[in-house]
C-alpha cells in the first residue's frame, strides 16, 4: 500500500482516481485542485507518489514537477494529461516524471503505472 496525493482540477478525474486507489489498496493522503496546492500537499504529506495533472490553474503541472523535483530529487511523480504531444511527454520524463498517463485512462493502466513507479 502506497501513500498517494492526487493533484487534478477536475472533480470527476479525482473521483475516478480515488476509486482506482481503493481498488489497488492504496492510501489517498491528500488532494489538490491547483498547482500551488499540489506543491503544498506534497511537502506536507511526503507521499510515496504524486499523480499530477498537466493542465491546472495557478501553476501548471510542468512547473509543479520541476519545483518538486528540484527540492525532492527522489520524488515519484506520474503525470496525467489529455495531450499526447510527444515533446511534452519527453519534457516531463526528462524533468523527472516516472510515467505519463493519457486521459481517458482505465484502472489497469493507472495501477500498473503506480506499481512500476513504486518499484
Amino acid at each position: 500500500m502506497a501513500r498517494i496525493v492526487i493533484a487534478d482540477d477536475s472533480d470527476a478525474i479525482r473521483m475516478v482516481l480515488r476509486d482506482i486507489l481503493d481498488i489497488g489498496h492504496h492510501e489517498l493522503v491528500a488532494e489538490a485542485t491547483n498547482g500551488f496546492e499540489a506543491v503544498e500537499k506534497f511537502n506536507e504529506t511526503k507521499p510515496d507518489l504524486l499523480l499530477l495533472d498537466m493542465a491546472m490553474p495557478k501553476k501548471d503541472g510542468m512547473s509543479v514537477l520541476k519545483e518538486i523535483m528540484s527540492s525532492n530529487p527522489d520524488a515519484k511523480i506520474i503525470m496525467i494529461t489529455a495531450s499526447d504531444n510527444l515533446n511534452t511527454m519527453t519534457a516531463c520524463i526528462n524533468a523527472g516524471a516516472l510515467a505519463y498517463l493519457l486521459k481517458p485512462f482505465n484502472f489497469e493502466d493507472v495501477l500498473k503505472n503506480i506499481t512500476i513507479a513504486l518499484n
